[in-house]
């Protein structure tokens, strides 16, 4: 053998041992896709996906693992943009990815979940709430929040019961979320008896307002319930109160980021927002609280815990079925319990949770959220 065949032979001998190396480590892995926002508009939501998925990953994996394989996380951006989480979707099949926590934005889950139910993927969201997710009687697709079928009422419920109103207007961003809480609590409100005076769609992306607020103004609106992003509502805000226009507030989860103060300023004051509760301040979550505060992170916002506890249902249903096949993991998750930091989180036939309350909340310019009082 001469010196150059030698040397082709040890280097054909290395790659063989680093395929060999390589296809060990992916045996001793199971990856979970996270899917959601890491740019776009609402990428702050975004951030609190990535975040609660991510330290449910690195603590679990520092326990050991599921059934000895650690799990590794595999990122995808969709932009909260229907069309890029369809591209993201079919990524996530060809990556071979099994398990999904995502999409965060109905607009962008929905479509996403038809390409994950086709191909055998489990995908649970955090975030995404519109009742038209789970509607369609998919196996593989659930979440670990609310639907806005109970979200609107219980703003509508709190708007009629204890704001009383004398006009009202309820906008929305003219999207699947937005228009679709919206709707939800107009006909709660209806239901209640609390006239709508207005009910309207304004344009996502869209910077000046200040025809809307002419008419609110007009029709002598003294309170608005806004269906959308804080994006939008916090310019709302401000250019109401730019224009004198004294009326209350309210929006749903979509709005509950600290961007909406950093827009809206001293308007964002007294907001009323529906949320998860907050996870973070329960006793039992003090210690995990405290890690994503050591890493920097603020454990607060509404997806954060959420999306840890996606993980986790993901993590004990291989655990319990030891087993990685989507489709047994999915009847697992359908008949089990899960301990999570959200509760003891169970299932219905549609993969929605068999429990979850949404909490009003009060806004403050500066400082921290409180639970909105009977007013």
């Amino acid at each position: 053998m001469t010196k150059a065949t030698k040397q082709i032979s040890k280097l054909f001998a290395a790659m063989v041992l680093a395929g060999v190396a390589s296809h060990s480590l992916a045996a001793d892995t199971i990856k979970i896709g996270i899917a959601g926002p890491k740019t776009g508009p609402v990428a702050q939501y975004g951030d609190m996906q990535f975040s609660g998925s991510k330290m449910a990953i690195e603590q679990i994996n520092a326990k050991g693992g599921v059934n000895g394989k650690q799990l590794v996380a595999v990122e995808y951006d969709d932009a909260c943009d229907p069309k890029q989480a369809v591209a993201v979707a079919n990524k996530v099949v060809n990556d071979g990815v099994k398990f999904v926590v995502g999409h965060l934005c109905s607009s962008s889950t929905q479509p996403a979940s038809d390409i994950y139910e086709d191909e055998g993927v489990i995908m649970i969201t955090p975030a995404a709430t519109s009742p038209d997710i789970t509607a369609r009687g998919y196996k593989m697709i659930f979440r670990t929040i609310g639907l806005d079928s109970a979200q609107g009422p219980a703003a509508g419920n709190y708007i009629a019961d204890h704001v009383k109103p004398k006009v009202v207007a309820v906008l929305h961003d003219k999207q699947q979320y937005g228009e679709g809480i919206a709707s939800a609590v107009k006909a709660t409100l209806e239901k209640k008896g609390t006239k709508v005076a207005v009910f309207e769609g304004v344009n996502a992306g869209d910077k000046d307002f200040s025809s809307m607020i002419a008419k609110l103004k007009q029709a002598n609106v003294d309170f608005v319930y806004y269906g959308g992003y804080h994006p939008e509502l916090g310019l709302i805000l401000r250019q109401a109160q730019e224009k004198g226009l004294k009326a209350k507030f309210m929006g749903p989860e979509g709005v509950g980021n600290d961007s909406i103060s950093q827009i809206a300023k001293e308007a964002s004051e007294g907001l009323l927002v529906t949320l998860p509760k907050s996870f973070d301040q329960d006793p039992a979550n003090i210690a995990l609280a405290d890690a994503f505060k050591a890493k920097k992170e603020d454990p607060s916002g509404p997806f954060v815990f959420p999306s840890y506890s996606a993980v986790q249902v993901i993590a004990q249903a291989i655990t319990s079925t030891k087993s990685e096949d989507p489709e047994k993991v999915a009847e697992a998750i359908h008949a089990g319990t899960f301990k999570t930091p959200t509760g003891d989180l169970s299932f219905d036939a549609k993969g929605d949770l068999k429990d979850f309350k949404f909490v009003v909340y009060e806004w403050h310019f500066g400082k921290p959220k409180t639970e909105a009082s009977p007013q």
